[in-house]
Parts: C-alpha cells; sequence; structure tokens
C-alpha cells in the first residue's frame, strides 16, 4: 500500500472540497440568509484538515495499484461526506446533529436523496444550494473528475476510474488517456445540466429552482427545494422535462460521448443495454397507467402523466415525486419499487444493480433453458453480434449474489432496532439502490428513525454508490496482504 500516495490524494481533494463553500457563500449574500459565517467556517476546517495532511507528503510521488486505488475511493466517499456533513452540522437552520447531518451530506453525494429535514422549502436559501450542489458533484462522481488532476501530482488516476465506475465491464476507456475521458464526461454532464437548467426556467421555475433542480436531475439525485418535490409547481412542461432528463441521465454516458462525437445516433441504435432500459420503462410505465386508469385513481391524462413520471422517477433511482406512489392501489407500490432495483444503465448516474446485469442474468437464465433442451448445444450469451465471456457473466453472478446477502444483513439490522417490515425493506432497498423515497415511515423522509437505523442506511447508501465489491474488498484479509 502506499499510504503517502493516498494521503496526498485525500488532502488535496479535501483541500479542493472546500472550495465547494463558495457558491452557498455566494448565494447567502445575494439572498442575505445569514449562513455566510456558517459556510466560510465549514471552509476554513475542511481547508485545513486537507492542508494537514497533504503537507507531511506533498513531496511523495508514486504510481497506485489497483489495491490502493479501492481503498482510496472508499475513503474519500467517506471522508468526503464527513466534509460535506460541517456545514450542515454548525449552521442554526436546519439544527441537525452528527448522524443526520452526516446522513443528510452522504445522501446528497451518493445522489440518493433520502432526506432527515422537513419544511425544507423554508431552509434558507444558501442551505437549499448546498444540497443541491452535493448531489451534482456526486452524481458524475467527484472521483472522475479528480482523476483529471492526478497526473499533475505524479499518481496516475486509471485505478480510481475502474474502483469508481459502475457496471461490470469496467476497462473501457472513452479516450486513450484517462484524464482525457474525466474531462470529456464532464464536458457532456455540464452541457446536460446547462441545458435542462435552460428549459426547467423557460418552462416556468424561477432561476434558483431551475438551476437547483437541473443539477438532480441530471444527477439523479431526487433533492427538491420543496417538500412537494416536483409536483410543487403543478405543471405539466415541466414534468415532461423533467421526464427526457432523467431517461436520459439513466443512459450510460459513454453512448452520448460516441453519439456526440460521431455526430450519429448510431450508438444508441446498436446498444443492447440501451434496448432493455427503455423497453423496461415503457412496459412498466404502461401497467401503471392502465392500472391507474381501471382504479379511478386519476382520469386518463392525468394518469398518463403521473404514471409515466413516477416510473421514470423511480425506475431511474431519480426519487423526484408529483404523486404519493406509495398510496396507489394494488401492487403499483411493490411494482414500481422492485424497478429500482434494476436502476439505469452502466455508466450513468442512476443507482441500482445497473439494466446490463439484469439483461445478462436474464440471457443466461434463457441459455439454461435451452441446454435442458439441448444438452449437447454449445450456447454463447452475446450482446448484439458480441459473446459475452463467461468471466462476466460470473461476476455478474456473483454481484447479484452478494447485493442480496448484504441486502439481507442491513434489513435484520434494521429489524432489530424497532422498524416494522415494510419501512425496513424499503429503506434499506431504497438507500442501496440510491433512491431517497421509500415505503412505510420513510415514504416522506427519514427524520423519525432511531440513530443506529440511520447509521446502518449510511453504510447502504455507501454500499450502493460504490456497488459493493469496492468496500467490501476491504474487509477481506487477502487485500491487504503484500
Amino acid at each position: 500500500m502506499h499510504y503517502s500516495a493516498i494521503a496526498k490524494i485525500l488532502g488535496v481533494l479535501m483541500m479542493l472540497f472546500s472550495s465547494s463553500m463558495i457558491p452557498p457563500m455566494i448565494i447567502s449574500i445575494i439572498y442575505q440568509d445569514g449562513h455566510l459565517a456558517s459556510f466560510g467556517t465549514a471552509m476554513a476546517i475542511i481547508f485545513s484538515m486537507g492542508l494537514l495532511t497533504w503537507l507531511p507528503v506533498h513531496k511523495k510521488t508514486a504510481e497506485l495499484k489497483v489495491r490502493d486505488g479501492f481503498l482510496v475511493t472508499v475513503l474519500f466517499w467517506t471522508v468526503l461526506s464527513v466534509s460535506g456533513a460541517v456545514p450542515l452540522y454548525i449552521s442554526e437552520n436546519p439544527q441537525l446533529n452528527l448522524v443526520d447531518a452526516f446522513f443528510e451530506s452522504m445522501s446528497g453525494l451518493t445522489t440518493t436523496g433520502a432526506t432527515v429535514i422537513t419544511g425544507i422549502e423554508y431552509l434558507p436559501k444558501s442551505i437549499l444550494w448546498y444540497r443541491q450542489q452535493l448531489q451534482w458533484l456526486g452524481g458524475m462522481g467527484i472521483i472522475v473528475l479528480a482523476v483529471a488532476i492526478l497526473p499533475m501530482l505524479g499518481i496516475g488516476g486509471m485505478q480510481l476510474y475502474r474502483a469508481e465506475t459502475p457496471g461490470p465491464v469496467k476497462d473501457n476507456k472513452l479516450t486513450p488517456r484517462i484524464t482525457e475521458t474525466a474531462k470529456a464526461l464532464w464536458y457532456i454532464y455540464v452541457a446536460l445540466t446547462i441545458l435542462c437548467a435552460s428549459l426547467y426556467w423557460l418552462a416556468g421555475m424561477n432561476l434558483f429552482d431551475a438551476v437547483g433542480h437541473s443539477f438532480s436531475t441530471v444527477a439523479i439525485g431526487g433533492f427538491s427545494t420543496y417538500d412537494a418535490s416536483i409536483g410543487h409547481f403543478n405543471n405539466p412542461v415541466i414534468d415532461m422535462i423533467c421526464i427526457v432528463f432523467m431517461v436520459i441521465a439513466g443512459i450510460n454516458f459513454a453512448l452520448h460521448f460516441f453519439a456526440w462525437r460521431q455526430k450519429s445516433l448510431a450508438a444508441y441504435q446498436r446498444d443492447s443495454e440501451l434496448k432493455f432500459y427503455l423497453q423496461g420503462l415503457a412496459g412498466v410505465s404502461v401497467v401503471t397507467i392502465l392500472i391507474l386508469i381501471v382504479t379511478d385513481t386519476y382520469g386518463p391524462g392525468e394518469a398518463a402523466l403521473r404514471g409515466l413520471f413516477e416510473v421514470v422517477s423511480i425506475a431511474t433511482t431519480t426519487g423526484f415525486a408529483i404523486a404519493d406512489f406509495s398510496a396507489w392501489p394494488l401492487v403499483l407500490p411493490f411494482l414500481l419499487f422492485i424497478v429500482a432495483f434494476v436502476g439505469g444503465c452502466a455508466g450513468s448516474t442512476g443507482g441500482g444493480m445497473k439494466v446490463i446485469r439484469i439483461l445478462l442474468i436474464f440471457k443466461q437464465g434463457m441459455r439454461e433453458v435451452k441446454r435442458i433442451i439441448h444438452p449437447s448445444a454449445v450456447i454463447q450469451v452475446k450482446l448484439g453480434d458480441m459473446p459475452v465471456p463467461d468471466r462476466v457473466l460470473e461476476s455478474v453472478w456473483g454481484f447479484f449474489s452478494v447485493y442480496l446477502i448484504v441486502f439481507v444483513l442491513m434489513l435484520m439490522g434494521l429489524l432489530a432496532t424497532g422498524l416494522d417490515q415494510v419501512t425496513a425493506w424499503s429503506a434499506v432497498g431504497a438507500c442501496i439502490n440510491n433512491l431517497g423515497p421509500g415505503l412505510g415511515d420513510v415514504a416522506l423522509h427519514y427524520g423519525d428513525l432511531n440513530a443506529t437505523a440511520k447509521w446502518i442506511l449510511c453504510l447502504a447508501m455507501l454500499l450502493g454508490r460504490l456497488e459493493v465489491f469496492t468496500l467490501l474488498i476491504l474487509f477481506t484479509p487477502a487485500f491487504w496482504r503484500r
């Protein structure tokens, strides 16, 4: 392990993260909300801690190994969540204790969107901005941005990119150099954010809300500046804009990159995962809308809009709301919540297990059925025309198994704290899938949960953001052997 290199990275990135206090400080000055000192103090604390971490090792240079990449990734998300909690903890409004401040920070950076705060619209503008900003920074993954500067520190960045990037196949780079890959991803991310904010503003949001909601839409985060979420605006045009950008953000950003570079939609048309993703959204939307109409929950037009919005929001793990889906009739609450386990595409800002894994599990299941009928046949699993190596299929099944085991263990942990079954399993599912809203007592917020449950759910959010293995590998003895 290159501990000096890891400390150097953490120190630099903490100092960089301290600069994220500047925008909310500017917002505090503009709106005169009295929180300038809170963010100024937080900035000084975070920068000082980063400087103290960096100074003793600032002259060290080393090439990160794979194990170093996993360790620094986990440490960085943990340290960053602690840093992000500082202004929330020291501010007078909201008055959050330590676990609540950390929960809100972790939820924001992992783009989970679960909140412990009520009366959100009454918060100071600088706090509202900061919550939305946390999700935007976490959306693409701050480490993907960080790898662009690591070469300047004398430390390679591909190991971090491999540990951070979601999906079963992590060795594909969009450009020959990892720094160019990180920059390309962020250019697309920023461009989508600007376009989304502009459309929200033109549709009727004020500039503050338009920018804030574009942050959480493109990040698939779900934080809003209002308790009623997107439903506060009661504007079908805003709802449709949100639907479009949630779908776009749930697509592999590599496809956006290739479409932009080639000036062609061919990359989208060839991608098997994207087709499965869109077919899944369409299928669940049709079922949801039909049930809402048949049960007279809404009229046809309202059922179509609300049904489509909630399916896209939950399936992409965004967590925005224009209706309380937990109160919908029949199987709908359970159906929508289960769809969140699939999540977005690999390489997107979405959570869940990722569409590509579910597609591969389905294809492998169909292969086993065919093998029963034709025992001697040699049958390959393919994505499009490309055969999928058995090693990838094994890793997908391994991920799926560990995911379920971790889910069950955390579920038992929450039940042991006294939560009812519906609240416990939906809270774990919502957090490990980085969804946000759950069922039962966490349908609206998580503020009423006990402290132990919140710490467990913070771990679930981190596990979900790092796709389980990146964190669990640190608990294996083999990882620490020389």
